[in-house]
């Protein structure tokens, strides 16, 4: 039995057919065909794929496409051989390159090839019966006779018993003789019954053809039998395969290496092989020579329409999404900004926020670049520019917009952007951050012709305290990151919401548009009330599936099981007997799986069961079709599908997901919770906020297999609340300590010895735990020192010295240094990484060590990156700068030690410090000797408490305090006092000793 074969046979002169090794057929080959098959419709059958890009501009003739075959309900890659167009459509006559088939495809089912499945050649080639020529049958009226001549078309008689000796034959066998520039001439032989038949003989022998070689040795037709045959009639009870003209040189695909061709044991070179045509070789035949095809073909294709966009759009007024920037509802001067800044290509979310947030909805966006403030900032922009109410109220004055950020740095940003998007005139944006103090909020102005402000929650509540009459005309309440707005100012931005909802509910603003926008990357359970209070009629477009669940309200459900046991678990999660009609789904990690689950499947007339994976692809329409039947009460339609194949389907309506297969990120985990999505609350209508007609579950089956995994999944259960068993979280613990243990080549965390917390420890790629033989210090603990900040890196942490009484060598070696260069200045002959070097700063001259070189090329002045081991600081520095350091000034080490002031933190949750108190505190402090005390020390870091410049009365022993360095920082507004600092870094140093010291004992016992 033929696994593989030959597709078609147009005459003896056209045979479209696959070469396959040896009697027994070629599985490897066979399965990269059908890899490659799988591969292509779990692509274009992928309903989150950008059709627009999937689609080809235009259709050539010989241009290589894929597209979508009914009756194998798959797609096929082809070339189009001629372009069909009429007043209603256009459509294009194509070549299956993999079936040798021809069919008629309209446009909208023809798709792009992408390179990665051009691959492997093209599976079928074209073959001519070798040694023979047509015959046709001349009748002559005058002399009532009929003989047979050559002719140059095959009758169609021939074609149809070649046919029909290849329909009836057992086995089909040819012998590959020469390659030509578009054909491979072979010998066929069929098997019928027991005998073995050689059509090129047989056509001759039938006087349908004749030899090529009577013609070469002179004897023309005479040597011809003239007399006709007459044939048996049933050969013609078949339709013939329609004849039409061979495909041209273009069908062939791009060079592709040898190592991926369909492989013949014959030394004839195939037509599609990248060297071209080869000179034929003559083999003999014996049994290896063989080469087994056989022809089936096929009818013609239907469209297979690709649904949903992975994007959850919930509106209380309908919204129309713009494809492009072209019709963006932005003015031409924001459209030409964004162009500029090549930002051409809107995001999805984008697509279907901007015309709502232009028409001055209140809108929700989740988004995966909800941090980058262009999301809202054009729509925006062109709906207060263009809006009547750009004209001041004669009652009041102030800003009309109000956009919050969560911290200073957001606010800079935002306000740069502006700058970019050429609106500063027009509006005049204002930027406010206050400190804590009082009087620097009563002493704040805002000018009158300022339409925008930009700022933070903890600002804005201050300046209401003081001048809230300044914001009686808010229209527009921007909230940027409003998930981190939430998170870490909640009282703030309810002081700030009531505000708002008393502005606009006034009589006097009855009349004017109101507008809350809120962005931010995740669902918060704060949003609910956000929406249910404070945003009448929103829009609400979620982009990230996992997130779009979250706010859809499905329950999560989690059991521990063993891998053996996980299909029994499966059977007493379903619902075999559902009050309300249900679907749902059982998503796998491999085709086999899902063979295994469906196996088991309950023997319950209201239980209805289906299955697909990546061998099924043909079957995708048939499971849709019977997925989306209308269900009653009672009834429960099962799915099991593979993760891949689930992307194929579109499916949105199901009401419960079992991840039978455990989901590898929460990406997937969201991809398949969107498939319940037809089944999410609806927020925006006010009616259904606080009901779901059809409640949705998710049920996670987790086993030992799941290890690696389950971190980032279970970050994810802890936001939608889930019930987490305790075995779960110990284990899910015990990975966190596992992946901390790997981080032994990274620096201890710099937020958790600055304040004595990371800010994110679960992205955080730093380590956070104290390893001995790297943390261990020998700079003093304990005990005033004297110290001379040289660098300020931020407000509480500096580089510098510490000084010495006993240790001149520092002042010695800079007095030398400085008398060297003083005669000369020797260049650096070369620049190596790791060496030490000079560098000269004004009059002084520092030690730097090469941190990195670039590659230079054919550049003749570059820089390199240096750190200045006696300062602290790195940055980069001219090559010709670089001087060369003598040896004598190698040995002693680098006196740059890390100074950190404890017990401050920067104000309203900020995780880094305001430039405007880091300069402050360098202008104060760089290069003055303070007074300390040492309370901690880490590796090269000693932590002070407190840090004094202290002055000496001239001709006294009697000292000065002149400041101490926290209340400095205090003092700017824009930090608080860290009490928990240095407790918390004790605290996490005496556990990371007691686990040492017990990892100690246990391998010591």
């Amino acid at each position: 039995q033929l696994k593989h074969s030959v597709k078609g046979i147009e005459n003896p002169s056209c045979l479209w057919g696959r070469v396959v090794r040896g009697l027994g057929g070629d599985a490897v080959t066979a399965e990269q065909y059908d890899s490659l098959l799988a591969q292509m419709n779990l692509f274009y059958h992928d309903v989150t794929q950008d059709l627009r890009k999937l689609k080809p501009e235009s259709l050539e003739e010989g241009q290589v496409c894929v597209v979508y075959w009914s009756v194998m309900k798959s797609w096929c890659r082809a070339v189009v051989e001629s372009v069909i167009v009429d007043s209603v459509s256009r459509k294009a006559r194509c070549f299956l390159v993999d079936y040798g088939e021809r069919l008629v495809v309209p446009s909208d089912q023809i798709r792009v090839a992408v390179q990665n499945f051009l691959r492997l050649p093209f599976w079928v080639r074209r073959f001519h019966l070798a040694g023979i020529k047509p015959t046709t049958l001349r009748v002559s009226i005058y002399e009532e006779k009929a003989e047979l001549i050559p002719s140059t078309h095959w009758d169609s008689s021939a074609t149809l018993y070649l046919h029909n000796l290849l329909q009836a034959s057992t086995q089909t066998e040819a012998v590959l003789l020469e390659s030509e520039s578009d054909s491979t001439s072979i010998e066929l032989y069929v098997t019928v019954g027991n005998i073995k038949i050689c059509t090129n003989d047989d056509l001759v022998a039938k006087n349908m053809a004749f030899y090529i070689r009577d013609l070469a040795d002179g004897g023309g037709q005479e040597e011809l039998d003239k007399l006709p045959v007459m044939l048996s009639s049933r050969i013609l009870t078949q339709t013939v395969f329609p004849t039409s003209n061979k495909p041209t040189a273009q069908t062939q695909p791009p060079p592709v290496d040898h190592s991926h061709r369909l492989h013949s044991l014959f030394h004839s070179s195939s037509s599609t092989s990248e060297s071209g045509p080869a000179e034929a070789e003559r083999t003999c035949r014996s049994e290896e020579d063989w080469a087994c095809v056989r022809v089936l073909y096929c009818p013609q294709v239907l469209p297979s329409d690709p649904r949903g966009s992975g994007i959850l759009v919930h509106s209380a007024l309908p919204v129309e999404p713009y494809t492009n920037l072209d019709d963006a509802p932005i003015t031409d001067a924001l459209r030409w900004v964004l162009r500029r800044k090549r930002n051409n290509a809107p995001s999805p979310a984008d697509r279907y926020s901007w015309p709502a947030v232009a028409l001055g909805c209140n809108t929700v966006v989740v988004s995966p670049n909800a941090d980058q403030p262009l999301s809202y900032l054009a729509p925006l922009l062109t709906h207060i520019l263009l809006n009547s109410i750009f004209t001041p109220l004669t009652s009041s004055a102030g800003p009309l917009a109000v956009l919050l950020c969560p911290g200073w740095e957001k606010v800079q940003a935002v306000y740069d952007l502006l700058e970019e998007l050429k609106v500063v005139p027009a509006l005049h944006p204002a930027v406010v951050l206050l400190g804590i103090h009082k009087d620097e909020a009563k002493a704040v102005r805002i000018p009158k012709n300022c339409l925008l402000v930009v700022t933070t929650p903890f600002s804005l509540v201050r300046l209401l305290s003081c001048h809230c009459f300044l914001f009686l005309r808010l229209c527009h309440l921007v909230l940027d990151e409003a998930d981190q707005l939430f998170t870490h100012a909640p009282d703030q931005m309810l002081t700030i919401l009531q505000h708002f909802q008393k502005v606009t509910s006034s009589e006097e603003m009855a009349s004017c548009p109101q507008q809350l926008i809120a962005v931010a990357k995740r669902w918060t359970s704060n949003m609910d009330g956000l929406l249910a209070n404070y945003m009448p009629y929103p829009s609400i477009v979620i982009s990230v599936p996992e997130e779009a669940a979250l706010y859809g309200n499905v329950q999560q459900i989690i059991l521990m099981t063993l891998e053996s046991s996980k299909t029994s678990v499966l059977l007493g999660v379903l619902d075999f007997n559902p009050n309300v009609g249900q679907k749902t789904l059982i998503v796998t990690d491999s085709s086999q799986e899902v063979e295994d689950v469906y196996q088991v499947k309950p023997h319950n007339k209201s239980a209805f069961c289906l299955k697909t994976h990546e061998g099924l692809t043909h079957k995708f329409d048939f499971v849709i079709q019977q997925w989306r039947k209308d269900i009653g009460p009672g009834t429960h339609v099962i799915l099991v599908i593979t993760n891949e194949c689930l992307k194929c389907l579109g499916i949105r309506d199901a009401t419960c997901v079992v991840h039978y297969g455990f989901p590898t990120s929460p990406k997937v985990f969201g991809g398949r919770l969107f498939c319940m999505a037809e089944n999410f609350r609806n927020l925006s209508e006010r009616d259904q906020a606080e009901s779901c007609p059809h409640p949705t579950r998710s049920v996670l089956l987790i086993s030992d297999r799941n290890a690696r995994h389950i971190v980032g999944v279970l970050r994810y259960l802890v936001r939608a609340n889930t019930l987490l068993p305790p075995e779960l979280l110990s284990f899910a613990q015990g990975i966190h300590v596992a992946r901390e243990d790997q981080k032994t080549h990274r620096p201890l965390c710099s937020y958790l010895k600055s304040f004595g917390v990371c800010r994110d420890s679960s992205v955080c790629p730093d380590r956070h735990r104290f390893i001995s033989h790297l943390d261990q210090s020998l700079l003093p603990a304990t005990g005033v020192i004297e110290v001379v900040p040289l660098y300020i890196k931020t407000a509480s942490v500096f580089y510098g010295r510490i000084v010495r009484k006993e240790d001149e060598g520092f002042q010695s070696m800079a007095s030398e240094m400085n008398s060297f260069y003083a005669d000369k200045k020797p260049g650096a002959t070369e620049v190596l990484e790791g060496g030490l070097y000079a560098v000269q700063e004004d009059e002084v001259f520092h030690r730097v060590k090469i941190l990195s070189v670039p590659d230079r090329g054919d550049r003749l002045f570059f820089s390199v990156l240096v750190r200045f081991i006696d300062v602290g600081k790195e940055e980069e520095v001219k090559s010709h700068q670089i001087l060369q350091l003598p040896e004598k000034f190698h040995a002693l080490p680098g006196q740059a030690v890390e100074i950190i002031v404890c017990r401050v933190k920067p104000a309203d949750s900020e995780t880094d410090w305001h430039p405007k108190v880091t300069r402050a505190m360098s202008q104060k402090i760089r290069g003055l000797q303070h007074r300390a005390r040492a309370v901690f020390s880490l590796g090269n870091t000693v932590f002070v408490d407190p840090m004094v410049r202290v002055t000496q009365v001239p001709g006294m022993k009697t000292v000065i305090n002149e400041y101490i360095v926290q209340s400095e920082i205090l003092n700017t507004g824009m930090g608080v006092s860290n009490p928990e600092h240095l407790d918390r870094l004790r605290t996490l140093y005496q556990e990371c000793n007691m686990g040492s010291d017990k990892e100690a004992g246990l391998l010591s016992g």
